[in-house]
């Protein structure tokens, strides 16, 4: 996807309330794709891989927890049938998910209170805020 491509779909993903940006290309790969922030900490890459198909890829704090697979026929989508494409899409099932494991906790000791762990920085403190 081009750079100008990538700012249309944006804008009108926004436009839709979707937490959408533009991602710009990373070392070896010269496309531009779209990052769509989700509410509950994951972000999906769409279409920053250099192929022709349109896909995504789900993260977690930079681990691959799943994928949207490639749509047919999406080598040939104008600008709209982006947009629909990445703001219909499932994120809550995506095909290959992975499930991370529970940590495990000591005992409870009565004489501390117990306190939600803070926020990792800037990203996460908005990230709560706008899930509330």
């Amino acid at each position: 996807m081009d750079e100008q491509r990538a700012r249309r779909v944006v804008e009108t993903l926004r436009g839709r309330n979707v937490f959408a940006h533009v991602k710009l290309p990373h070392a070896g790969i010269t496309q531009y794709g779209i990052r769509v922030v989700l509410p509950d900490g994951r972000e999906a890459i769409w279409d920053n891989d250099g192929t022709a198909g349109l896909e995504a890829q789900v993260m977690r704090n930079g681990i691959l927890v799943g994928f949207v697979s490639s749509i047919p026929g999406s080598e040939n989508f104008g600008d709209e049938q982006i947009v629909e494409a990445i703001a219909a899409a499932d994120y809550d099932q995506p095909i290959g998910r992975s499930r991370p494991t529970a940590p495990t906790r000591g005992p409870v000791r009565s004489d501390r209170i117990a306190t939600a762990p803070r926020p990792r920085g800037l990203g996460e403190r908005l990230r709560r805020t706008f899930r509330d």
